[in-house]
């Protein structure tokens, strides 16, 4: 992480310290059909369950979902995703103080989210709905900003790049530029590169390689590769689900790189990564 940037980053409804090093963020889809976990916390009850358990598992954050983005997938209307999301925030948010983060695109499905208690915005879009800025500004929120070529429906179909690194950096900087100018505080802006998200196994290995360049552009970046088909594809593991020690990798070599946010399925697991390769990262 660059060192510009105080390791403790606190807004009106949260903080986050990264004195430590990398923090987790836990998934937590509530769909019938997210390629990582199959809609296995669908019911508003056993999503609250598992939100409770990754926090105790030591997360700093539970990124909430409410709409597929798997490749293929379609998108879901606000008003279902706010049915989905908002209870599961709701009670969440009765039972624990950590930081709730909304992922969507959607302003409408962000502002019920927000005044349901979450307190992060997640955007695969990075911000390309303009009106998705009014939320973050009104709450004083931290945003994601993450880059995608075409969209869920589309990103897997063909997707190229002359340099995937400068485009994605690129891309993301004019989307940070537009956050700030928008209003939102530099120190609470992240960048994601979307792994996964229009880019070949080839685009997602560069990316991992080169993560150090986003690092030095002075944002906070968000790593997600958890389970993700690329790590499939190189491990032989069709289930997600046994792609947990590919997924590892990833996370060992993202922190050690100065990735501030891992996000992931198995809390536990990567947290144990992520302490030992902090602990490398930070010795003499």
């Amino acid at each position: 992480m660059s060192k510009q940037i105080n390791p403790v980053l606190e807004w009106p409804t949260g903080k986050l310290d990264f004195s430590a090093g990398c923090l987790v963020m836990g998934i937590l889809n509530v769909t019938p059909d997210s390629f990582g976990d199959g809609g296995k916390y669908y019911t508003a009850d056993k999503a609250i369950q598992h939100g409770l358990e990754m926090a105790r598992a030591g997360a700093a954050i539970i990124d909430i979902g409410a709409e597929s983005t798997r490749p293929g997938s379609q998108p879901v209307d606000a008003d279902e995703q706010i049915r989905r999301a908002v209870p599961v925030i709701q009670a969440l948010r009765k039972q624990t103080d950590i930081a709730i983060s909304i992922d969507t695109y959607n302003p409408d499905v962000a502002q019920a989210a927000l005044a349901a208690g979450a307190n992060m915005i997640n955007d695969i879009t990075a911000l390309s709905d303009p009106k998705m800025a009014k939320p973050a500004l009104e709450k004083q929120v931290p945003v994601i900003l993450m880059h995608i070529q075409g969209t869920p429906a589309t990103m897997q179909r063909n997707p190229q790049y002359n340099d995937v690194v400068a485009e994605v950096k690129q891309y993301l900087l004019g989307r940070a530029k537009f956050a700030e100018q928008a209003g939102i505080l530099k120190e609470r802006i992240f960048i994601d590169p979307g792994f996964g998200f229009g880019k070949t196994t080839g685009h997602n290995l560069s990316l991992l390689k080169h993560l150090d360049e986003f690092v030095q552009t002075g944002y906070r970046v968000l790593v997600g590769t958890s389970r993700k088909r690329f790590i499939g594809q190189i491990t032989g593991k069709d289930s997600p689900a046994d792609r947990v020690f590919g997924t590892a990798a990833t996370v060992a070599l993202a922190v050690q790189k100065g990735a501030s946010i891992i996000r992931v399925h198995d809390v536990a697991e990567m947290i144990d990564v992520i302490k030992t390769t902090n602990a490398i990262v930070q010795a003499e």
